[in-house]
């Protein structure tokens, strides 16, 4: 496995032609934007029409991972053709004096790239791994492996991350200096968060069966509703 490049590429899809203050050249700032979600828009034309598609995904150094059925006619068009994923967080709600200097908070990534259709079964199943580990860590030891027929029903994209742009917007409003600072108007951030909630455990579950350890762990990295029943732990 080659070593990533520090900064992220170069090119005329990646260069940061307006605000560039908020681009960042950093590989490390790609990876906390795809580390802080699972959740990417695929953009890829089919039939001379754009189509862009929800999915969730996975990433290690090298390839950022898509998967869906194999009926799916934006991943069977992708593979020889140019795409475009993109994955976005929403901070906060800027709120300025003038509507014109509004804005939003946000971390963004674009990479682009022809994917590839991943086929053989042993990169396949770790690119699944891949996938279903980034979204809930312990997840693949602990459910059913994908059988032969899941697999054979199911695409797998890889995407190289070699070409990758990243925007980051922080920050009060930018018309704190302007002439618009003396009117006796509100500004400032709303802040927008993710939360993962209290786990709720299926209707069909087998009575006492609690939930495991690693799901646990996850849940428990953020807050609890104040009104949330207690979780049963093993």
């Amino acid at each position: 496995m080659s070593i990533p490049p520090a900064h992220l590429s170069a090119s005329a899809r990646t260069r940061h032609n307006r605000m560039r203050d908020q681009g960042r050249q950093e590989r490390s700032d790609l990876e906390a934007v795809l580390s802080a979600g699972f959740v990417c828009h695929l953009g890829v034309v089919v039939d001379g029409t754009p189509m862009v598609i929800p999915t969730v995904y996975g990433y290690t150094s090298e390839w950022l991972y898509v998967h869906g059925s194999v009926a799916s006619q934006s991943l069977a068009t992708a593979p020889g053709s140019a795409v475009c994923v993109t994955v976005t967080h929403v901070d906060g709600m800027v709120l300025a004096r003038s509507v014109f200097e509004h804005g939003v908070n946000y971390r963004s990534a674009m990479i682009y790239g022809v994917p590839r259709l991943v086929t053989g079964r042993a990169e396949k199943e770790a690119g699944l791994q891949t996938l279903t580990e980034h979204i809930a860590p312990g997840q693949w030891e602990y459910a059913r492996r994908p059988s032969r027929k899941e697999l054979a029903a199911t695409t797998l994209l890889a995407l190289s991350l070699a070409e990758a742009s990243v925007k980051i917007r922080s920050g009060p409003p930018s018309d704190g200096d302007s002439a618009d600072a003396q009117r006796d108007i509100w500004a400032g951030v709303i802040p927008i968060s993710t939360r993962r909630h209290q786990p709720q455990p299926d209707p069909s579950l087998t009575r006492g069966i609690a939930l495991p350890d690693h799901i646990l762990r996850l849940s428990d990295q953020l807050e609890v509703e104040p009104d949330a029943e207690p979780v049963e732990r093993p």
